[in-house]
């Protein structure tokens, strides 16, 4: 019984989503699940419908994230196919308590479009298992580019999502994004021996351990740079974002910001550096 997932690839890219959204049907004997129907195209979900071979049903549809370029297209491919969209919760759950009071605070703004309106008909939870004919599709709760993303397992095959990709490495915007949460979820991601990776944009990744060692290590590098450039004094995310930044894109800055005020945020958790006055976008940080 090999899997053979099958892609079809959203019509909508972008510098934020590569070639598009990547939407995955996993298949056995008649029973398909669609992981990231993807956003709200008619097109696309044309194509899904289209993918579908002699006497297969839709049976599961499985979202990973609450972003519109994943889950956007679920209520009207549910309503297509009758089939129920599964996911961790709508946007904001997970969030851990800091986040929760950021956002309270007022810390708001940056990142991709979140899906204020998706409401999954089943929760899953970490670990929950959903059956597609002979196969086992295990829900991993990753939360770090969202508090509510999960990754989906299907043996030694994994679905990242947004939260592990090969073209790049993720967004991570807070109070949506937690920086220290999504590094735990890497970890957690790493110690397990991967055949292929199959994320939410960009190619197959053959090699999961080494890719995944490179997105932790990137992580870490950064998160150096971040201390080493605060040892000369005061500096806010934007700042600290154009004395590392060196080389990125313009339309990439402002995502390249958020993740850096991500590793801010982290690391006055972790009480390596102090905010000047409340934690926001704009605070100036110093060590601590």
């Amino acid at each position: 019984m090999g899997l053979k997932p099958r892609l079809i690839r959203a019509a909508n890219p972008s510098p934020m989503t590569a070639t598009g959204t990547n939407t995955w049907l996993v298949a056995d004997q008649g029973a398909v699940a669609v992981i990231d129907p993807g956003p709200a195209l008619p097109g696309h979900l044309q194509a899904i419908l289209a993918a579908l071979e002699p006497g297969e049903r839709i049976t599961e549809i499985l979202v990973t994230h609450a972003h519109l370029d994943h889950s956007a297209l679920a209520p009207a491919l549910s309503a297509a196919t009758g089939a129920p969209v599964s996911a961790f919760g709508p946007a904001g759950s997970g969030r851990s308590a800091l986040m929760a009071r950021l956002e309270a605070q007022g810390l708001t703004g940056g990142g991709e479009g979140v899906d204020a309106a998706f409401r999954p008909d089943i929760l899953l939870p970490d670990g929950a298992e959903v059956a597609v004919g002979r196969l086992r599709i295990t829900a991993l709760h990753t939360p770090g580019h969202m508090a509510n993303h999960l990754c989906f397992a299907v043996g030694d095959v994994l679905f990242s999502g947004d939260h592990a990709m090969g073209w790049a490495s993720s967004l991570v915007s807070p109070p949506e994004g937690d920086m220290g949460a999504y590094m735990a979820a890497l970890d957690r991601l790493a110690a397990r021996p991967w055949r292929q990776m199959l994320s939410g944009h960009g190619p197959a990744v053959d090699d999961p351990a080494a890719r995944l060692a490179e997105l932790i290590a990137h992580r870490r590098a950064r998160e150096a740079q971040v201390l080493a450039a605060l040892t000369h004094g005061p500096a806010d995310a934007a700042a600290l974002t154009a004395r590392i930044y060196h080389d990125t894109p313009a339309a990439l800055l402002g995502a390249a910001r958020r993740n850096v005020l991500a590793h801010l945020v982290d690391l006055t958790e972790r009480n390596l550096i102090i905010p000047e006055g409340p934690l926001t976008a704009e605070s100036l940080f110093r060590p601590a």
